[in-house]
């Protein structure tokens, strides 16, 4: 990798940041560059914004970045961002979080937290994912599950080969977070393995009482003579649609630390997740109605001993991760990630940020000498 130009040095985080951008290896730079976050100008650095344009082989990628921009309220959906739109990018501590959305969710739910990770100097990717996203969500289920851990890797590609940051960051130790079907998608990268089988199996025993994750946004019980119609069709469809009992598992060797909240989890293996292949967090409430923590992320720790518990809220509800949303969301989706009463997103959101944070910061430092030579060999093998 060839050093960076003058001009590109004076808009670096300092002059030290820069020489250590110019001259020392990938693998090393991070640690330097950690350092410098703790100077006053690091701590000035904006949040930054871009989007790298859909290709062929996927969507387009949502980047939010440390930035010498100047920041300012941009408009995305229904979301008031406060970020310096394509603003030059600036060295963080080097490391790279990918966030892989819910169904069907966009990036702009998750601005909060890629916020807090930017602001300890991260670069975030969002990748929108195909098939399961506000534009076009026919796939949303298994055959986006399968293709999600893929995109994932993508999005590493392309963040790490960007002009803009390709000399900002170190692409050995990747973090990843994912929240619902993209806690699914973590769970995946985690090392767990999956089937429609297994989640045919839950949904003819388990349809009542877990019945949004079977069901889908599409249908709810209301407590009327109807539910026992709406079980039975739902246990029906799930035995006609989920056949495949095909085992799938996907890993990259570059994704050092992954954190999932309140993840889709009734369709795994259990012992896949007894021991994940990296440091794996979880995040679970107690008032989801959409994914009932006992058959999700209570399941995953129950049989993940090594896994942290990052937090439990006992009154959130399916969405109190996600950035809070406008109000007066209309529809089941609406409803199912609309904060219980009693609960305040605003107020608790930002400790379950600082709590995600830190588990990357301890998970994603830069190690020695030999762990540092292993991160390069991996990368030399990563998977497209």
């Amino acid at each position: 990798m060839n050093g960076i130009r003058g001009s590109q040095c004076l808009a670096a985080v300092t002059r030290l940041g820069c020489i250590a951008a110019r001259w020392i290896p990938g693998a090393f730079r991070s640690l330097l560059l950690g350092a410098v976050l703790t100077s006053p100008a690091a701590a000035r650095a904006a949040v930054g914004l871009t989007e790298l344009p859909a290709k062929l082989d996927g969507g387009p990628i949502t980047v939010f970045y440390p930035s010498s921009g100047t920041e300012k309220i941009e408009y995305r959906g229904l979301f008031d961002l406060r970020v310096a739109l394509d603003g030059t990018a600036v060295a963080g501590n080097g490391r790279l979080i990918v966030i892989s959305h819910g169904s069907p969710a966009p990036p702009w739910v998750h601005y909060d937290l890629a916020r807090a990770l930017v602001e300890a100097g991260y670069v975030v990717a969002l990748p929108e994912h195909r098939g399961d996203n506000p534009k076009d969500d026919s796939d949303a289920g298994p055959k986006s599950w399968q293709r999600r851990p893929r995109e994932v890797s993508r999005a590493i590609d392309r963040v790490g080969a960007d002009p803009r940051f390709l000399e900002h960051l170190s692409l050995d130790k990747v973090g990843m977070f994912g929240m619902s079907a993209g806690g699914h998608t973590a769970l995946t990268l985690a090392g767990g393995r999956w089937s429609e089988d297994q989640l045919r199996r839950h949904c003819d025993a388990h349809a009542a009482d877990d019945f949004q994750a079977c069901a889908g946004p599409t249908l709810k019980l209301t407590g009327s003579a109807l539910d026992r119609f709406k079980i039975a069709l739902v246990r029906r469809a799930t035995g006609w649609l989920l056949t495949d009992t095909t085992w799938h598992a996907y890993t990259d060797p570059r994704i050092a630390a992954i954190v999932a909240g309140v993840p889709f989890a009734a369709d795994f293996d259990p012992d896949s997740l007894r021991r994940p292949v990296v440091p794996l967090g979880i995040i679970t409430v107690r008032l989801d109605r959409w994914l009932v923590p006992a058959y999700h992320g209570d399941a995953v720790l129950k049989a993940c001993g090594p896994c942290e518990h990052l937090a439990d809220l006992p009154t959130g509800g399916h969405g109190a991760l996600l950035s809070p949303l406008p109000p007066g969301r209309e529809g089941l989706i609406g409803e199912l990630t609309a904060d219980p009463p009693g609960f305040e997103r605003a107020a608790a959101l930002p400790e379950i940020d600082r709590r995600i944070r830190a588990f990357f910061d301890r998970h994603l430092a830069a190690g020695d000498d030999a762990r540092e030579s292993e991160g390069a060999a991996r990368m030399s093998k990563r998977p497209r």
